[in-house]
């Protein structure tokens, strides 16, 4: 029988819990426990389907990490005696050793987001109390399910706001951000650009969809402004930036554009 919407709905209305990433992180640090405990107990048909599946699975890793390793490969040169040497050889370098990537690890890289050598490489984790104040509603403010952002956030224009009596995460205008102080280090100047989406936010995926930019956070500005071209003339419109400060403190964003 079907069930239409009506979780979906709910979490419209109201949102997940508080513990709902905390949940699934305990929930998949106990996988292994559970599958390594039905492994001991499964007998006869069950246990070999159940062994013929884990050891495909196996396989399938082995093979994955295999690929993603870097290999040291030994390239055979031949001693070259004193004096002349061919012209054919004069352009080339004497390698002893190469380092060879597969082109499934220069992939993996690409897609990563951190794919740069950030400036700052780990952040303090903040506390929900810090991050979140609790909002009393209902008729006689009892309920305690909407919560108020104390950071500073960047919403993007084409975002509708819900219905007050439905929205859970209260983003106030005051620290609504649209434009950051970017600072090219290869050109040491400061540019105050505007800010198109919050890439990544080191603290927790449910602040990166709210769009809360805290301190390591990375970002994507317009540097239509700065005239930057790719290699093969094309304009770049936008590049990703790293907040470099606390911007609830500060009052605004200063970052360092990733070249």
């Amino acid at each position: 029988m079907p069930q239409h919407d009506f979780i979906e709905l709910h979490q419209k209305r109201f949102g997940k819990r508080l513990d709902t990433e905390e949940r699934a992180r305990k929930k998949s640090a106990r996988e292994p426990h559970e599958i390594s405990q039905k492994a001991q107990q499964l007998t006869g048909l069950k246990a070999k389907l159940f062994n013929k599946e884990r050891f495909k699975e196996k396989v399938r890793m082995r093979k994955l990490m295999n690929a993603h390793e870097e290999k040291n490969v030994d390239v055979n040169v031949e001693d070259v005696k004193e004096g002349a040497v061919p012209t054919y050889l004069l352009d080339r370098e004497q390698t002893n050793n190469s380092k060879v990537l597969t082109n499934m690890l220069k992939q993996k890289r690409k897609e990563k987001a951190g794919k740069w050598d950030v400036p700052i490489q780990k952040v303090k984790q903040l506390s929900e109390g810090e991050m979140f104040q609790v909002m009393k509603s209902g008729k006689r403010q009892q309920k305690a399910w909407k919560r108020k952002i104390n950071k500073v956030c960047f919403v993007p224009e084409t975002f509708t706001r819900k219905p007050p009596k439905y929205e859970r995460y209260i983003r106030p205008t005051g620290l609504r951000f649209k434009k950051a102080n970017v600072t090219h280090p290869e050109l040491k100047t400061t540019f105050c650009l505007p800010i198109l989406g919050v890439k990544k936010n080191p603290q927790s995926n449910l602040y990166t969809t709210l769009g809360v930019i805290t301190k390591g956070t990375i970002m994507e500005v317009n540097v239509s402004e700065l005239g930057l071209v790719t290699s093969t003339g094309k304009v770049i419109w936008s590049k990703y930036a790293q907040v470099m400060n606390n911007p609830e403190l500060d009052g605004c964003i200063n970052a360092t554009l990733l070249v």
